[in-house]
């Protein structure tokens, strides 16, 4: 079984669930971000900074990264986390190549 950390902009954040559940579905563990979901709650600094540290942490723990880069599109952080991930020598899939190989038709 293969872990599996995705990333990308929260902007995407149905693509990612989806492709979460179809990479589960075909017998990976996936880890994704936390997403915020809580209203009428501020976030302090020191908190954004620890979900941060979090989303780190699941890229070590991981075998891959899975960069979520709808129409090519790839933020400064999830650059962060690439450029991390390829430190640690993991392998990174990217989401518009499973699309080539039609992996959201399955």
């Amino acid at each position: 079984m293969k872990i599996v950390t995705l990333c990308g902009s929260l902007k995407f954040r149905k693509e990612m669930m989806t492709i979460a559940e179809k990479m589960a579905l075909d017998g990976n563990c996936i880890l994704t971000p936390v997403y915020p979901v809580l209203e009428n709650i501020e976030r302090t600094e020191k908190q954004l900074i620890k979900l941060k540290e979090a989303h780190f942490k699941r890229i070590e723990l991981s075998d891959a990264i899975l960069v979520v880069n709808v129409n090519n599109y790839i933020g400064d952080s999830t650059n962060l986390e690439i450029e991390y991930a390829k430190k640690l020598g993991k392998e990174i899939i990217y989401y518009t190549d499973l699309m080539k190989n039609n992996y959201s038709h399955n």
